[in-house]
This record gives structure tokens, sequence and C-alpha cells, in this order.
């Protein structure tokens, strides 16, 4: 059993309007040294395979065809052997 630990974000080059507001609350609570707040998400994924390899490939798979919207945003995964 393996597990997938994948954070998808948006591209630089794109706007995040609720990072910016994070970022103004976090400035309006005094820490003003906090800059360039980006939100994305975290996502876990428990595959039953006999293989790191496969669990990495499914991992890949799965981010390109439904976790991440390969135009805005992207997508690191660590694939971790469990119990």
């Amino acid at each position: 059993m393996f597990q997938s630990n994948i954070t998808v974000t948006l591209r630089k080059s794109i706007l995040d309007p609720q990072g910016k507001a994070v970022e103004h609350a976090i400035h309006s609570l005094g820490y003003t040294l906090v800059e360039d707040v980006r939100i994305g998400k975290h996502i876990q994924l428990s595959i039953n395979s006999p293989s790191k390899e496969e669990a990495e490939r499914i991992t890949d798979d799965v981010c390109k065809k439904l976790l991440a919207n390969m135009v805005m945003e992207d997508y690191t995964f660590t694939v971790e052997k469990v119990r």
C-alpha cells in the first residue's frame, strides 16, 4: 500500500484572489513580513499497488486527468510506502 500526497496550486502567472485576500488578512493581524500568499489544494490518495513506480504512474495520471486543470494549475506529489 502506498500513500500519495499531492499539492495543486495555481500557476504563478495566474492571479490568486483568494491568496491576496488571505495575505491582506495576515497583514491586518500585524504580520507585515509575510509576502505573496498562494492558496492551493492538498489531496491524499491510498493506492493498493504492488510497486512504487505503479503508484507514481497512477498518481500522475489522476492529477493530469482529474485533480489539476493543466491550463491553470501545477501539481507536485510524493509517494510513500505505508503499512
